[in-house]
């Protein structure tokens, strides 16, 4: 059994904000697991058995169509939780959750989240207010995705992902891009080239580097100052424990 070098639950933001009465009850029930790039860590219509606390991954929640064509509806890192399902009053979801970028993760059980958040108290509190934030995002990433051009929406993608991550990398194929975007690989890599012709990443072998975080601020669409103000404004900061 691989040894996993430890991250403190805290790392992510809904599990450090919580007060230390609840994060104390919390924590005997935590599992720090590995998540592989591409893993799904569920499927469609399937009912969930455990929710996901990323501490450094991202999990991109996407819905898929019958053909298996799917684009990505939301993106879960250190700012939240991947199975809203569960306390939102459904034993599964129609979209399909894939780790985006590879990291850690802390798993709970789905009974143990029920139980909690029908406690009333502050993880019921934060869980609601996070889902409204994840709402937020869902929308925003419709009208994104019908309204502004393909080099705008890498744009956004590219700084949601850094909001969540500890570093400026990022370890993903145009493929996988491709896929959470709903375009074809081409466009992709159209649109990664002309940021890394202006400087502003670096794109090699599934690797991305962001050279020039405020250079792409400036190139992308209103959408990502919405749902980052709204995460800002649902979201309180954490307290480490």
């Amino acid at each position: 059994m691989q040894l996993l070098p430890f991250v403190a639950p805290a790392r992510n933001h809904l599990l450090g904000a919580l007060p230390n009465s609840d994060f104390d009850r919390l924590t005997p029930h935590l599992r720090l697991v590995s998540l592989s790039l591409g893993e799904a860590l569920y499927e469609s219509g399937i009912a969930l058995r455990h929710v996901y606390f990323p501490v450094d991954s991202i999990v991109s929640l996407l819905n898929v169509m019958a053909d298996g064509a799917s684009a990505e509806i939301a993106v879960v890192g250190n700012d939240g939780v991947v199975g809203v399902s569960l306390f939102m009053g459904g034993e599964s979801t129609p979209s399909r959750a894939v780790v985006q970028s590879a990291g850690q993760a802390y798993r709970l059980r789905a009974a143990t989240l029920k139980s909690e958040f029908t406690r009333a108290g502050a993880m019921q509190h934060l869980l609601l207010r996070y889902t409204q934030a994840l709402i937020t995002q869902m929308a925003q990433t419709a009208v994104c995705n019908r309204h502004h051009t393909l080099d705008q929406q890498l744009c956004r993608w590219l700084l949601l992902s850094l909001d969540r991550l500890p570093s400026s990398e990022l370890a993903m194929t145009q493929d996988l891009i491709a896929n959470m975007l709903g375009v074809r690989r081409q466009g992709v890599n159209d649109a990664a080239a002309k940021l890394q012709e202006a400087g502003l990443i670096h794109y090699s072998r599934g690797h991305i580097v962001v050279l020039d975080r405020v250079g792409i601020e400036a190139r992308t669409c209103e959408c990502y100052a919405i749902v980052k103000k709204e995460s800002d404004r649902l979201l309180p900061d954490r307290t480490e424990h």
